[in-house]
């Protein structure tokens, strides 16, 4: 995959921030291994994922949320498009959000999970798997605030109680799809970074500098992670949130579903996005001068990719 760093999580983190920091400076994405999330959860979560997809399409849509923006529950397949794209992706998708204790502020920004009365360790799995992607992320930040010359527990109280999403998607087979239709047209993700489980299944590619482009082939198990539009947006574009898709397979593969577990790690909703004075220069001016609240910027992105 050229240039693009593969890290283990367990190297001392500023031995490697560095390394790290440069992949999502050139191409704004990585490979992470050794990134602790247990084996038999992710097993767990697997089975449970392809276990609710087949459920009748009747029994997936009782958890559908109408006007929720598709923050929690059942995304039906052929709601979400890129931006600016013409037709819909061909995906269908569940999300997880952050399980706040009651009387929490931040609910007004988060609505409650829902879970598929059919799977009774659908919650117990997920909300496990969803903490064990935020101490995760919680390290690859840190290394991140390394590289950028911060303190590196500064990422800390900016994610705590973050609006986080953990995504499970089901792109069915594509045999027969729509000329022009693809899995999941470009586009570059919304919040501070996301860590992929299941892009060893063909299809993953991000868009180089030169407008060509590269498909992406972690080693089985590993994450893919990738810089989001709000981290862009922190620093003065120095890391890149880099625009990426997942084609359509040919052959055999094109016959049977495609499955992947997206955790976009999310700031807190009240986390105001201003430029960090250590990515601004005479060469380097502020590109966004004007301070935006990351639920401000969630919400004016919803609306684009049609989930708002």
């Amino acid at each position: 995959m050229d240039n693009i760093a593969t890290v283990s999580l367990d190297r001392p983190l500023a031995d490697m921030a560095d390394e790290l920091g440069q992949s999502f400076r050139d191409w704004g994405f990585a490979v992470v291994c050794d990134h602790g999330l247990p084996e038999g959860l992710v097993d767990r979560a697997w089975a449970l994922t392809q276990q609710f997809f087949a459920l009748p399409e009747e029994t997936k849509r009782q958890y559908f949320i109408p006007g929720g923006g598709g923050a929690r529950g059942y995304t039906p397949f052929g709601t979400e498009r890129a931006k600016d794209a013409a037709i819909h992706d061909l995906k269908e998708f569940w999300h997880i959000g952050q399980s706040l204790p009651p009387g929490d502020p931040l609910e007004e920004f988060m609505p409650p999970n829902i879970w598929p009365d059919e799977l009774p360790d659908f919650k117990p799995t997920f909300e496990a798997l969803f903490k064990a992607f935020e101490v995760a992320g919680g390290k690859i930040l840190r290394a991140i605030a390394l590289h950028l010359e911060l303190q590196e527990d500064w990422f800390d109280p900016t994610v705590h109680n973050g609006n986080s999403v953990m995504r499970l998607l089901h792109y069915p087979p594509v045999a027969d799809a729509r000329e022009g239709a693809i899995r999941a047209a470009a586009h570059g993700d919304i919040n501070t970074i996301t860590l992929l489980l299941g892009a060893e299944e063909a299809g993953l590619q991000l868009q180089t500098s030169k407008g060509d482009w590269l498909p992406i082939d972690p080693p089985p198990g590993a994450l893919v992670v990738n810089i989001g539009d709000m981290l862009e947006r922190l620093t003065n574009d120095r890391l890149k949130s880099t625009r990426h898709r997942v084609v359509n397979p040919v052959g055999e593969a094109a016959r049977r579903s495609r499955y992947s577990m997206p955790f976009f790690l999310h700031f807190r909703p009240d986390f105001v996005i201003e430029t960090l004075p250590g990515c601004v220069d005479d060469e380097h001016p502020d590109h966004y001068p004007e301070p935006i609240s990351s639920h401000d910027f969630l919400l004016q992105r919803l609306r684009e990719i049609n989930l708002a």
